[in-house]
């Protein structure tokens, strides 16, 4: 018997329905497979570090920053954060001993979140100590604040505090013969990486789009103007003067990876590449200019991708053994 042909319409709808199913299926797998603890418990032990120094900071003068009589008052805050939804529990603390005490939450609460203990707790109220500082003294917040805050977003999302933490230690203490740490995957750590991720994505495309709006990128001389700059740089790099050809290179350079990290940083040939470039320039930029800890929480964020390295990789399975 000879066989019907399938008539166009219907060939190029199984078409469509079938490119949509792979397309759903490539969603499923890139965010619900479920991945390792240790992954996100590194990322968690360096952003702990990272916001214990800054509320450190916070804490050298408490009332220059968060008082009634600071660098910004309270009722002139809106000057700066014109947001009808901006909040922060320094705007109801009305003593010098509450705005001490608030501070002091904030830096047990980092520290807490570093050694992994109330894992869950201590991310939250690391991300409102957060945001009440920065919504209380916008004057004083800078990219180091935003990539942080960035950060602790992800930890509260996921499951932090599975790996290399006290609650891990006292939680395998009351269940004694549970599997190893790497064992225990999750679908909410996937989620957490994948959001950082892909936030990073969009910070360096932008970023490096907003720089080809400059002719000095263009012509490859932009890193003179922070090299010759006395005011705010920390290293003296003039003698780069004599070697302009090293000017334009390590600009074009940093312009090419900026716009393209989004494409080279996910397959595996290249990944290296990028990550070794955003060492490279996060901690040129953190030991030239000043911006050490901006630098650092630039390494951290750029953890996400690392996860080989902690042998938490997501590896995705085809979608027929998954069934």
């Amino acid at each position: 018997m000879s066989s019907v042909p399938r008539s166009p319409s219907r060939s190029i709808a199984a078409a469509f329905f079938g490119w949509c199913r792979g397309w759903v299926d490539a969603w499923d797998r890139f965010f619900f497979t479920p991945s390792g603890p240790r992954h996100l418990a590194a990322i968690r032990i360096a952003t702990g570090v990272l916001c214990t120094w800054s509320c450190m900071v916070w804490l050298m003068d408490v009332e220059g920053f968060f008082g009634d009589a600071g660098w910004l008052r309270a009722d002139e805050v809106w000057r700066m954060n014109d947001q009808p939804w901006q909040w922060s529990w320094y705007f109801v603390t009305s003593s010098p001993e509450l705005r001490l005490a608030a501070a002091i939450v904030a830096l047990v609460a980092a520290v807490a979140l570093t050694i992994g203990l109330a894992t869950p707790v201590a991310a939250w109220v690391s991300l409102g100590a957060l945001v009440s500082a920065a919504n209380r003294a916008p004057l004083n917040i800078f990219g180091f604040d935003d990539i942080l805050g960035i950060l602790l977003i992800s930890l509260a999302i996921g499951p932090a505090g599975r790996a290399w933490s006290l609650d891990r230690r006292f939680s395998a203490r009351q269940t004694p013969g549970r599997g190893g740490a790497g064992e225990e995957r999750s679908v909410r750590g996937t989620i957490a990486i994948r959001i950082l991720q892909l936030t990073l994505c969009v910070i360096y495309f932008f970023s490096g789009c907003g720089k080809l709006l400059g002719p000095s990128w263009w012509e490859g001389t932009a890193l003179w103007g922070s090299v010759a700059n006395g005011q705010y740089r920390t290293l003296d790099l003039t003698w780069m003067a004599g070697h302009t050809w090293l000017v334009n290179l390590i600009t074009l350079a940093t312009l090419f990876w900026e716009v393209s990290y989004a494409a080279i940083v996910w397959p595996r040939l290249t990944r290296p590449i990028a990550l070794a470039m955003a060492v490279l320039v996060h901690l040129g930029i953190g030991l030239a200019m000043g911006m050490l800890e901006f630098g650092l929480a630039m390494i951290v964020a750029n953890m996400a991708f690392a996860g080989p390295l902690f042998g938490d990789e997501v590896r995705f399975r085809p979608a027929a053994e998954r069934r």
